[in-house]
């Protein structure tokens, strides 16, 4: 099949951001106008993202200094997917034991929960929710531990074990949800890429078959294998994680390869 004919049944774009869109904040290409080419080809587009440290609504501010609008159901982080996730399974109101940053609390409290800190553990908690803490502790791993044991609902937000950073690959969300598990003595429900809970999030807000949606991603072992695995189109650009040789030998071929966004855009749109 052709690439016009692979594009044309494109409905919606998921997004992974860091590597795609930006490295460290900085734009890999003109989000504008790459975005403004895929409005134009009629494509409903979400952020997909399994940073845990920032809510939606922060997301549409740095959206915003770019000079894109975007509103923030269209951002899907880890944390916002554990909320969805945990609107399925708790009531409204339910105490949430977070370990975590701003933004996790944040989203958990828009979603209806009544997040607290792990030094308040005088309350009993319907769940205990582990995303990147980079203020982690002895105390906090031995307090979510215990309340993971006496019941607790155990969610991890993403399985990454670390994320680039200027300084080099710093520990990342995974690393701290392995403390808390190794402590706890059993495994937490994932949401983030890959499980499939934050793809089925991204797909309820799009409103369309998975087959008529193209993940683009830089990450194969997150963003393209969990897209393979729930029936989207995949597309790998080469301007973050993975390279030419990781992308061409992996299994199942994604549907394109692309040096970054734009020419991702140039190869589908104008083929």
């Amino acid at each position: 099949m052709g690439n016009a004919n692979r594009s044309a049944e494109i409905r919606g774009v998921i997004l992974d951001m860091d590597g795609v869109l930006w490295r460290e904040y900085q734009a890999i290409t003109d989000l504008p106008a790459a975005f403004q080419r895929i409005d134009a080809a009629g494509w409903k587009k979400i952020f997909l993202t399994n940073n845990s440290t920032k809510a939606p609504g922060q997301y549409v501010e740095l959206f915003h200094n770019f000079g894109v609008k975007l509103e923030s159901w269209q951002v899907v982080s880890s944390s916002e997917a554990a909320a969805v996730y945990l609107q399925s399974q708790l009531p409204e109101g339910s105490k949430i034991c977070v370990v975590g940053e701003e933004g996790l609390f944040r989203t958990l409290k828009r979603k209806g929960f009544l997040p607290y800190s792990t030094d308040q553990s005088e309350n009993e908690f319907a769940a205990v929710v582990v995303g990147l803490d980079r203020e982690l502790n002895y105390q906090k791993i031995a307090l979510a531990a215990n309340h993971i044991r006496s019941g607790a609902l155990f969610i991890g937000t993403n399985p990454d074990t670390t994320f680039p950073a200027q300084q080099g690959l710093m520990p990342g969300a995974g690393t701290v949800i392995k403390a808390v598990e190794t402590a706890a003595g059993q495994p937490p429900v994932m949401i983030g890429k890959p499980a499939e809970r934050i793809f089925r999030t991204a797909l309820d807000r799009l409103q369309c078959p998975a087959e008529n949606v193209l993940m683009i991603g830089d990450r194969l072992e997150t963003d393209i294998l969990g897209a393979q695995q729930i029936g989207c189109r995949t597309a790998v650009v080469l301007s973050g994680i993975a390279s030419r040789q990781e992308a061409e030998s992996w299994q199942p071929a994604p549907d394109w390869i692309a040096e970054d966004l734009s020419s991702l855009l140039d190869d589908m749109i104008n083929a």
